[in-house]
């Protein structure tokens, strides 16, 4: 029998999510937590905007937030649906953590919407003076939400990680070495996946508020997030594979992506720019800190990949989803193999 097709899989697993108790659950959470605090956080620009119209980097901080979030909630949407087709436990901890890293960020927007409506209401840019405590509250609330939505995620993780076990089991075997592979294989793609987002929201930053100090800067930079994603691609391509030359090219270019993002990091407070970055500096230090630390984390990860190359993995990934058989067709074939045919002697010697 032919294995089933990708979108066949995608099909039948998007079915499953909506058919077992904690995927679901875990699901529509994140889609209700990506909903109310994208409304909340919409509302915030609605005010704001109704104002003149000055081309400040003060003015294009909050729609930029806005942005931010907008991309985040629906990124991990995807990552989520992903995770549960997948059934990758290492995923579903991972987008609890980007709920605590989308927890931070709102909770750093706070003061920078704030400081930025402070200088634009001394620049006389907004016709409603009581912009600040009108979205106050919306502001507040977002991190709220979402701090509350991550307990009930990580408790149905947990669940989660329980349920899929045995599904693991089944595809691996019960080889403890082999699983620990996987386990590494897993947060390795999981990685370069966390890695895309923080990079490209780095990236939508620093060119909307801050913009580059010239077109050739500006240009290379908006350049760098279609190179960013052909690169992760190849990574996990090159891993899924065990090709030990693609391995070794990616992780040069991961050197050169840690060497970017530490001096971009120093030039935040460089004294000479400081007021280009002001507007999101605290954002874009919590980005460069956190998308510094994954390539680290994603460096070592490749290096344990790398080692286990050669070991059996390979097989495991590249194999054909199996497609499973009805109730019917495993009791038929149950029952055929606990009842061998056994000659009887019926004849005395």
């Amino acid at each position: 029998m032919a294995p089933p097709s990708r979108l066949a899989v995608f099909k039948r697993g998007t079915i499953e999510i909506f058919t077992r108790r904690w995927p679901r659950w875990f699901f529509l959470s994140i889609i209700a937590q990506a909903i109310v605090c994208m409304v909340f956080e919409a509302y915030v620009p609605s005010i704001t905007c109704a104002g003149k119209e000055q081309v400040q980097a003060q003015l294009k901080t909050i729609p930029t937030f806005l942005g931010l979030f907008i991309l985040g909630f629906i990124y991990e949407v995807i990552l989520t649906w992903d995770a549960l087709i997948a059934k990758n436990t290492i995923q579903i901890i991972g987008v609890c953590i980007a709920n605590l890293a989308l927890l931070v960020y709102g909770a750093l927007q706070i003061d920078q919407i704030h400081m930025a409506i402070g200088i634009l209401q001394g620049w006389d840019v907004f016709a409603n003076m009581d912009v600040w405590p009108q979205t106050r509250a919306e502001l507040i609330a977002i991190p709220a939400i979402i701090g509350l939505i991550t307990l009930g995620l990580s408790f149905m993780a947990w669940k989660l990680y329980q349920e899929f076990a045995w599904d693991i089991l089944k595809q691996i075997g019960a080889d403890y070495r082999m699983k620990k592979r996987f386990l590494h294989y897993q947060i390795y793609i999981a990685l370069l996946k966390f890695d895309f987002f923080f990079f490209v929201g780095f990236t939508i930053q620093f060119l909307v508020v801050v913009g580059g100090r010239g077109p050739t800067e500006f240009g290379l930079t908006a350049a760098a997030i279609p190179v960013t994603i052909a690169i992760l691609l190849c990574a996990a391509w090159f891993t899924r594979r065990e090709n030990k030359v693609g391995m070794f090219i990616v992780g040069v270019l991961y050197l050169g992506g840690l060497t970017y993002f530490i001096y971009k990091l120093a030039r935040i407070y460089d004294p000479t720019q400081r007021e280009a970055y002001l507007p999101v500096q605290k954002s874009l230090t919590a980005f460069a800190v956190l998308t510094i630390i994954l390539i680290v984390l994603t460096i070592i990860n490749a290096l344990v990949c790398l080692f286990n190359f050669g070991h059996g993995l390979k097989q495991h990934l590249l194999k054909p989803p199996q497609r499973e058989m009805d109730k019917d067709q495993a009791s038929y074939s149950m029952h055929d193999v606990k009842q061998p045919q056994i000659p009887s002697r019926m004849t005395i010697d």
